[in-house]
């Protein structure tokens, strides 16, 4: 069995982490598909460096001081795990997305902080990443921002939030 170096995920981790977004054409397969992206923007639905940036934009839209801090990384031959926390303070509204890539659910910023633990899974290419998926603690990342249990003042705010966004994604159609 070939043992692949693993360094291209994490880089690509902590590359959106950071914005430097130019980066990720070094370490991302052109051909490379992100698993998550269902409940993403359009954009983040393609394929290559491009999409994975757009990935990183929509959730630095509404995620400050977003950071991966690295626990583990295990590979076995061209797949590569890795265990991290997610943390970051929630600025900006986060939108999930239906399967047409229109704005589903808004959950407005409460300014809160968030660190979730997830799991990673990179298939690589040619020493980058070519496929992404993972497994997340989405409820844990709801209930820190104060998403769930929603008081009525909150189910409120992500009603006005979605109709807002809706509108906006309207004109810029």
């Amino acid at each position: 069995m070939r043992t692949i170096d693993s360094d291209a995920c994490v880089a690509s981790m902590k590359i959106m982490a950071s914005g430097d977004l130019g980066e990720l054409a070094r370490v991302v397969h052109p051909e490379a598909v992100n698993r998550e992206a269902k409940d993403e923007p359009l954009d983040c639905r393609g394929r290559g460096p491009a999409a994975f940036a757009a990935t990183a934009r929509w959730l630095r839209s509404a995620f400050a001081d977003l950071d991966f801090d690295i626990h583990d990384v295990a590979t076995d031959g061209d797949l590569v795990v890795v265990h991290c926390t997610m943390s970051g303070r929630q600025t900006g509204t986060f939108l999930a997305y239906d399967e047409r890539g229109e704005v589903a659910q808004a959950f407005p910023s409460r300014g809160r902080t968030m660190a979730i633990t997830q799991t990673h899974w990179f298939r690589l290419r040619d020493g980058q990443v070519v496929e992404h998926w993972a497994n997340r603690d989405d409820l844990g990342m709801a209930s820190q921002l104060g998403w769930v249990p929603p008081t009525p003042g909150y189910l409120w705010r992500m009603v006005r939030a979605r109709r807002s966004a809706r509108r906006q994604q309207a004109r810029s159609s």
